[in-house]
């Protein structure tokens, strides 16, 4: 049987021994091994006994005067309070009493002793043990788990929620690299043999929601060896040289179980470029100095594949992406049409869809959304179902949801007015009459003004029938004007305009704009570069490099190229004012009209 140990008391626990011990040994055998009895008398007393000289010998203090007698060989110690006698030396000069005997100190030694110097010194000794416990468990709370600079990496032997490829869809191009990236684990030789070494490390790169990390625990689920998940964030630590220590421990692990794959997730966290500004985190520079020397320094790491994603890969530094680290940039990019409609039937397996359910048209309305949205799309779509006492989720549930993800929920509580119903009204057809009779404009899916939550009074739906990846000079200024629809039929008409154009014209500006300065659509610039894209998986932040004059010549052209499309567009509308009032009335009482039931009507006779 194992012994069992006490556990280890605490260094106070002695110190309050020790203290109890003085204590004791002061207040009680200190006064038992004493021969002197101290006897209080009052000052009447004292002055008889100099008179009767039976005063042995005296010491006065400040408060108190000590005596004793020349009868009891001075055992005794007389006191008394001290009183204002001028006379009182000669006096005792006169009785023969000496003033050179030591008279015993009242106040023990060890008691003095105790209280000035030991009990301090326990109590500063104390303090200082509590602080220093409570510093130490603040400062390392997160790694007293698992030890100081340890690596707290997960470990999976497969994955446990049990992801295989099969269960990713709409990244084949993702899905063959890491695939043959198994396979090598599984059959080392049939590569060997051709003398060909698998990457060291595999980056992944895309917008958010795309499903790198979904792809990594597929690879877990596939590869059946040892599988190292973390963070980047998790390297960071606020004492320089802990992150470095985790890299440290996380590849002598991986050494130790290889063959096995690392999985480093967000490692723009740790591996963002070096710079030479002061004030800088030096500990997040040593954790990136430790990983470039664990994957291609002076020792090897056989058998041990590195896989990381990020989608800020532009902001990495080179020494971390070039080849013999990170050999191969597996992109993750927004699924096409195909992907999208796989997407949607991979996650309508979990859901009790209806037989007649077109996953292609939905793929389609579904255009530019990531893999976790369309996720979020089937799970709205059932949330639907439920909330209208149904089993079973149909076309209508889906096509729904997406308008949900897109614009938002229907607001119950909202109320339009009569006039601004019509102005709305008018509003969305103006955008549809104008994209329905230009040339290479997207159908028109679907109209509707019933206010979002997100703000939006009432919206028009455009559905192309494919994905486009190239589009024309022709093709852009025709989705300006189409932008600019809406303001447009709002002048024709009201001969006023409000407020519901706004979000119209933000995105006509910025097409304009990035027709003249990225595209190089524009006939003074040619093809110059006027404005480069940052961070083009979140958001694409742009930013100009050109002179100021070049900027203003670029507002200048921007602002004629959205005037030139809202004058088509009035045009557009002028000449089709009755088919505007018609459609406007009718998606007035209907408030929501199909794109078969506006090309009906813009299609009829009059």
């Amino acid at each position: 049987m194992k012994e069992v140990k006490s556990p280890k008391r605490p260094l106070i626990y002695y110190y309050g021994i020790v203290l109890l011990a003085l204590l004791i040994f002061n207040l009680i055998v200190a006064p038992m091994l004493s021969s002197s009895q101290i006897v209080e008398v009052d000052y009447g007393t004292f002055m008889s006994m100099i008179e009767n000289q039976e005063i042995d010998s005296v010491e006065i203090t400040d408060t108190q005067i000590y005596f004793t007698d020349t009868d009891t060989d001075n055992t005794t110690v007389y006191t008394t309070g001290l009183m204002q006698d001028a006379t009182l030396t000669e006096r005792l000069y006169e009785a023969g009493a000496t003033f050179t005997s030591e008279i015993e100190e009242t106040t023990s030694p060890v008691l003095t002793i105790l209280l000035s110097v030991v009990l301090p010194l326990v109590i500063f000794v104390a303090l200082g043990q509590y602080m220093s416990k409570k510093l130490t468990e603040q400062m390392g709370k997160n790694s007293m788990s698992f030890g100081m600079g340890k690596s707290n990496a997960k470990v999976y032997v497969e994955s446990t929620a049990g992801i295989r490829f099969d269960d990713v869809a709409g990244e084949e191009e993702a899905k063959e690299s890491l695939a043959e990236i198994v396979d090598y684990l599984h059959n080392p030789d049939k590569y060997t043999q051709v003398g060909a070494s698998m990457p060291k490390g595999l980056l992944l790169v895309g917008p958010p929601g795309t499903g790198k990390t979904m792809l990594a625990k597929a690879v877990a689920g596939e590869a059946n060896v040892p599988f190292f998940s973390i963070s980047g964030s998790e390297f960071v630590e606020m004492f320089v040289g802990m992150g470095a220590s985790k890299v440290r421990d996380l590849f002598k692990q991986a050494k130790e179980k290889a063959p096995c794959i690392v999985f480093i997730d967000e490692i723009d966290a740790i591996g963002k470029k070096r710079d030479s500004q002061l004030g800088g985190n030096d500990e997040r520079e040593q954790t990136l100095n430790q990983l470039l020397t664990e994957m291609d320094g002076f020792e090897g790491n056989n058998g041990v594949i590195i896989l990381a994603a990020t989608n800020r890969p532009e902001s990495l530094d080179p020494a971390l992406t070039r080849p013999g680290r990170f050999d191969r940039r597996v992109p993750v990019e927004l699924p096409d049409l195909q992907g999208r409609e796989a997407i949607l039937k991979v996650h309508a397996k979990k859901i009790k869809a209806a037989d007649d359910v077109d996953y292609h048209t939905i793929a389609r309305m579904a255009s530019g959304a990531s893999g976790a949205e369309l996720a979020n799309i089937v799970n709205e779509a059932a949330l639907r179902a439920v909330r209208n006492n149904r089993t079973v989720v149909t076309q209508a549930d889906l096509e729904e949801s997406i308008e949900v993800v897109i614009a938002g929920y229907q607001k119950k509580n909202a109320v339009l007015s009569d006039q601004e119903k019509k102005v709305v009204a008018y509003h969305e057809i103006g955008h549809a009459l104008v994209a329905a009779l230009q040339t290479h404009s997207a159908p028109v899916q679907k109209i509707t003004i019933i206010p979002r939550t997100s703000g939006a009074l009432g919206y028009t739906m455009q559905v192309e029938q494919g994905d486009k990846y190239l589009l024309t000079k022709q093709e852009l200024e025709n989705k300006i004007a189409t932008y600019t629809g809406g303001r447009a039929a709002e002048e024709l008409v009201f001969g006023e305009i409000t407020t519901g154009a706004s979000n119209d014209i933000e995105q006509a500006t910025k097409l304009a704009r990035a027709m003249i300065t990225r595209y190089g659509m524009s006939e003074d610039f040619d093809m110059v570069a006027l404005e480069t894209v940052n961070n083009q998986y979140l958001g694409g932040d742009t930013s100009l490099a050109c002179s100021a004059d070049t900027q203003n010549e670029i507002d200048r052209k921007v602002i004629d190229l959205v005037r030139t499309q809202h004058r088509k567009a009035l045009d557009i509308l002028s000449q089709h004012r009755e088919k505007l009032d018609e459609l406007s009335l009718y998606l007035y009482e209907k408030e929501t009209i199909t794109g078969e039931e506006f090309m009906e009507i813009l299609n009829r006779e009059a």
